[in-house]
């Protein structure tokens, strides 16, 4: 049975002490460092190139690196903190990530650039689902934890916003490395205001409510090769490298194989089950692959067929990427009232509109005209609003309907499939993007409108069993 996200507040629940909402602050920061990294580096590829000289390769490496190992360690990073607790494992994460900063900055040359990006995605990897595990133990109640994920997903969105504008000033001021400096500050604030002079609430870790082993270490390298090689599959498909996607979608086969079997015989399995888990596992990886395919296909149109330059394109993402830092409040509010459904129907209907209608907007020669360039700005607003109102409701049920003592690996196991289904919306609107953008589009609009019936339909048997 669904766990309603919006339960009433008892009439005799206490206010909650000032240093809560100071937690929350820290833990929303740390997430907006993460997801800083990024973007932020984007701009600072020309700055990078004068001074390693690399291949086009070799940058693609400096982005790549990091995302990779992000999704891949996520899972494990999830099981982490329902083993050793969440602040734990955030506090390591974020420490780790400020240091590893600091190396990045001083790196004498492009291959331990790119080696310290893998191990910053790790770091990455570990701040992400102890920080919904530490909301949802600070905020036990749904109505305030849904409020509280707005405002998390407020913070974090505003690095949406943020990172291409950012970077572009640190890279003014100080170059490249200053894109990393700026994260060591960022981590040591952080630190200072999760600790808030006392030990933050978390749900009991797994492990220790239930006296059961978590899963071995089989299980952790499987879910890691897994979406490791998934992640490779479909960026090779997507580029039409057949023998190498077949190879690698293979290996991904056999490790979920390894995973499923040795994963069910687990006292505490990392594939976390529960009623309404797998259609938003599903809305996740869909709201991701759009958003993904979007950021990689339009600035590539824009400089095609508009001719833009680089500020310019930044400029005409800003109707997509305002909402992310301000509409996740409202949304709050919308699921602390009547659940998370209905915000998140609102989200992926908007995104399969919005979809629809860049795909018009970029249809042969269409940003030519005044009108097309118009239709172009509205739809990205449309995708802005849409993943604004369907991530924060997204992450308030899937910590809703999480069993207790797994809200560390449902997160973990949530933002695993949210990346992996980011490498999919690049695969697929990069398979598309030099002869048919629009086609691309359509099919990333495609995918949420499978997501919304998907969710109806679970939201009907949620009724029907509540």
């Amino acid at each position: 049975m669904l766990v309603d996200a919006a339960a009433p507040v008892p009439p005799e629940s206490p206010p909650l002490p000032r240093r809560t909402a100071v937690r929350l602050l820290g833990i929303a920061l740390g997430y907006f460092m993460v997801l800083l990294d990024m973007t932020v580096l984007a701009v600072a590829e020309p700055d990078l190139a004068r001074s390693f000289h690399p291949s086009t390769a070799g940058l693609q490496w400096t982005v790549t690196a990091y995302t990779v190992t992000f999704a891949a360690a996520l899972l494990s990073a999830g099981a982490a903190a329902d083993r050793y607790g969440a602040r734990r494992v955030f506090t390591v994460g974020v420490v780790t990530f400020g240091l590893g900063s600091l190396a990045c900055a001083a790196a004498p040359n492009l291959a331990t650039l790119v080696a310290l990006r893998a191990a910053l995605g790790v770091a990455a990897a570990a701040c992400v689902p102890a920080s919904m595990a530490m909301i949802a133990g600070l905020y036990p109640d749904p109505r305030r934890r849904a409020r509280a994920v707005s405002v998390w997903a407020a913070v974090s969105g505003a690095a949406v916003a943020a990172g291409p504008v950012l970077g572009g000033v640190l890279v003014a001021v100080g170059g490249w490395r200053a894109v990393f400096l700026v994260n060591v500050p960022l981590a040591a604030l952080t630190c200072l205001l999760v600790r808030a002079n006392a030990p933050v609430p978390t749900l009991a870790p797994a492990s220790a409510s239930t006296g059961r082993r978590p899963a071995g270490s089989v299980v952790q390298l499987a879910a890691v090769a897994a979406l490791a090689l998934g992640t490779d599959a479909v960026i090779a498909l997507g580029a039409g490298d057949v023998v190498h996607g077949a190879v690698s979608l293979a290996g991904a086969v056999v490790a979920t194989g390894v995973l499923v079997v040795v994963d069910g015989r687990s006292s505490v399995p990392l594939l976390v089950r529960g009623p309404g888990l797998g259609p938003a596992l599903v809305t996740g990886a869909a709201v991701n692959a759009t958003l993904a395919g979007v950021l990689f296909v339009v600035p590539l149109v824009l400089a095609r067929q508009a001719a833009l330059s680089p500020l310019q394109t930044g400029l005409a993402f800003l109707p997509m990427t305002v909402p992310f830092a301000v509409n996740p409040l409202l949304t709050g509010r919308l699921v602390a009232r009547h659940g998370p459904w209905p915000p998140l129907f609102l989200g992926l209907a908007l995104l399969a509109t919005g979809g629809l209608a860049l795909a018009g907007a970029v249809h042969g020669d269409a940003l030519d005209r005044a009108r097309g360039f118009a239709v172009l700005l509205v739809a990205l607003a449309a995708l802005g609003f849409g993943t604004s109102f369907a991530l924060p409701s997204l992450v308030a049920l899937v910590i809703g309907v999480a069993p207790p003592g797994t809200a560390g690996r449902a997160s973990g196991l949530f933002s695993a499939v949210r990346q992996l289904g980011a490498s999919i919306g690049v695969a697929l609107a990069g398979a598309f993007v030099v002869d048919a953008p629009a086609t691309g589009l359509v099919a990333l609009a495609g995918l949420c409108a499978v997501a919304l019936v998907l969710l109806l339909v679970a939201a009907r048997r949620a009724r029907e069993a509540g």
